[in-house]
């Protein structure tokens, strides 16, 4: 099992930027798909972003897309979501998630695809 604290959310005005990161320990990250799911109030949890193990493939959300970069750096066993030109919408509570195939070319957006969560992050954007 992976552990996966995500951090970097907060309060940030619409226009503005945030970079969430998600850190793992007790194993590896560097063979596995990892994604980044959000979930605001009263709505499921949906599909933000993913990248494949070797950072060659990546995959996005048509709403965050042009916006939102997913990276990694398995080095650091850390994965990040830079999030630029956030709106309002973009309010929700972000969790990164590992996919325990191991190398996997792609990187799924479906959530029952993933392993192991976080606790996720708070991100809230004002208007």
């Amino acid at each position: 099992q992976v552990q996966l604290v995500e951090s970097g959310g907060g309060l940030v005005q619409a226009g503005g930027s945030l970079r969430l990161s998600c850190a793992a320990s007790g194993r590896t990250l560097s063979r596995y798909a990892m994604g980044w799911f959000r979930q605001a109030p009263g709505k499921e949890r949906e599909f933000v972003a993913a990248i494949n193990w070797s950072g060659s493939r990546t995959y996005y959300a048509d709403s965050v897309k042009g916006r939102f970069t997913i990276s990694r750096d398995n080095a650091k066993n850390t994965v990040y979501l830079q999030m630029n030109s956030l709106k309002p919408e973009d309010t929700a509570v972000y969790y990164c998630a590992a996919d325990h195939t191991y190398y996997s070319y792609s990187a799924s957006n479906n959530s029952n695809e993933y392993d192991d969560w976080g606790q996720g992050t708070q991100v809230t954007v004002s208007s």
